[in-house]
């Protein structure tokens, strides 16, 4: 009783914060060239053009959601906030291929724990677009989602959340 309900006062009372999962430069959602992420109908969130191959937990919480393909992680906090993360435009055609999994569905992480190691330059090669896409799935449960823009390391704070 006591943590789950002093985890949702920590939420109310101050913005959440969202690590990036990949250093990179991170530009607004709406700039990305996916269609679904760029009109913000999965959630608020932001795009990062990678900078290195290992893809981080941006949060702690339950692993919700891992696709087969490797290519999208879904996260669901203590405090109830999803975050989902897309690797690349159009990757899920890879089937996996230059992308190794380090955890898996039902795992609990922690903020900062490696999920995945991505051969972004492979994909590249092959054709795809490598930005990394990361929305607040459930965005229409919260006061405001503030996204931070510009070259961040892995871990530093990319978006923010009010409840």
């Amino acid at each position: 009783m006591g943590l789950f309900n002093r985890n949702k006062k920590q939420l109310e009372t101050q913005p959440y914060s969202i690590g990036a999962p990949v250093k990179g430069e991170v530009i607004d959602i709406k700039e990305t060239k996916d269609m679904v992420f760029n009109t913000e109908s999965l959630g608020k969130g932001v795009g990062i053009i990678p900078k290195s191959n290992k893809i981080i937990a941006p949060i702690g919480g339950v692993i919700t959601t891992f696709f087969p393909t490797k290519h999208a992680v879904g996260i669901t906090t203590d405090e109830g906030v999803e975050v989902l993360i897309h690797i690349g435009i159009d990757t899920v055609e890879l089937n996996g291929k230059f992308f190794t999994d380090k955890k898996k569905q039902g795992d609990r992480i922690n903020r900062g724990e490696e999920l995945l190691n991505v051969e972004f330059e492979e994909i590249m090669k092959s054709g795809y677009d490598t930005t990394v896409l990361m929305v607040i799935v459930n965005t229409a449960n919260y006061k405001e989602v503030k996204t931070i823009l510009g070259n961040k390391e892995q871990g530093e704070i990319v978006i923010e959340i009010e409840a």
